[in-house]
């Protein structure tokens, strides 16, 4: 791989930022970049057309280019996608925490090892890729980062944390589609870091006990830097890595998932309305904060990478003083009623 992540013969599709404008571009992977905003008007639209701007794509990749990688921003690669973000979707990840979280003991068998409990919850994983159903939350383009921005930490909750996936980009739309329809829909694929502040998660108030939407906070879904299309990315050998401050947190290989793309986008079908541009993000490997007890501060550094989909790199800053104080604040254990 060259510096910028890409394999050879491959092409990435980003919105990038050249100080006085913003467009749609192609990058190579010898760092130099085809602006493309001649033919699409934004990288929207090139979705909304795809397959047949695949192939529009390709020529145009084979033509001088007009600006180098490394003098341009990177923004979020689409503006505007609706994100499906697929939890517990890791057999290694949802065996660990099956096996550790207080919340499950009541399940481990007299006399049960850890290794054994592991063994048994992992098992149980394979079986729900069989006869199971995929579990899908919502997420919201607000949250969406560019690879190199700050990750600006909340000055509500203190847990946050990382998740770096893979996310599925959608080229159409389909109602009650099969997995052989749903594969035909993946256009490409793009890394994103799944953050969430994760002590605001946990609800005694409410009968349903979790609370997701501090997993949408500004800048908590670093994507990119560019989307890679789908004939060039190998999910089989295709690796997911994050580091915080230069030590390895997370590196597995990005298939070791109970559903698949096909699968999970099949589901999502049957749920919602999915549109070209679309998001849907696989679920994290093992190793984010939880697991090591160790969570974002400020001055932290991420550096993530995916094989073929580039590398991120973000700073972690507090808050601004500038915003206004929380009105609510985090949520405590409170008695109610």
């Amino acid at each position: 791989m060259t510096r910028t992540g890409l394999l050879p013969d491959t092409f990435g599709i980003a919105t990038l930022d050249a100080g006085d404008r913003r467009f749609a571009a192609l990058v190579r992977p010898d760092g130099d970049v085809v602006d493309v905003s001649d033919y699409f008007r934004d990288t929207h639209a090139i979705f909304d057309a795809w397959p047949s701007s695949f192939q529009t794509l390709r020529q145009l990749a084979r033509t001088p280019g007009t600006h180098r990688f490394e003098q341009v921003r990177a923004l979020p690669p689409l503006a505007h996608p609706n994100l499906l973000c697929a939890g517990a979707n890791n057999k290694q990840h949802v065996a660990e925490m099956l096996t550790k979280n207080d919340f499950n003991q009541h399940n481990r068998l007299p006399g049960e090892t850890d290794a054994q409990f592991f063994a048994r919850n992992y098992a149980m994983m394979d079986k729900r890729a069989v006869d199971g159903t995929p579990f899908l939350w919502a997420g919201l383009h607000s949250s969406l980062a560019g690879a190199g921005d700050d990750v600006v930490l909340s000055s509500v909750g203190a847990q946050h944390d990382w998740e770096l996936e893979v996310a599925a980009v959608l080229g159409g739309t389909a109602r009650n589609a099969s997995p052989t329809r749903a594969a035909e829909l993946i256009a490409g694929y793009v890394m994103v870091n799944d953050l969430g502040t994760v002590d605001l998660f946990r609800r005694t108030d409410i009968p349903w006990g979790y609370d997701w939407i501090a997993k949408h906070q500004p800048g908590f879904k670093p994507a990119g830097p560019f989307i890679v299309p789908a004939p060039f990315v190998d999910l089989g050998s295709t690796r997911i890595t994050l580091r915080l401050n230069g030590r390895i947190m997370q590196d597995w290989p990005a298939d070791d998932m109970v559903f698949d793309f096909p699968h999970l986008i099949a589901y999502a079908s049957e749920r919602v309305r999915l549109q070209p541009g679309d998001l849907l993000l696989a679920g994290s490997p093992p190793g984010n904060g939880r697991h090591h007890g160790r969570f974002l501060t400020d001055g932290d550094l991420i550096e993530s990478e995916i094989t073929g989909l580039g590398h991120q790199r973000n700073r972690c800053v507090r808050e601004s003083a500038d915003v206004p104080p929380p009105y609510y604040g985090a949520w405590t254990n409170a008695p109610t009623g």
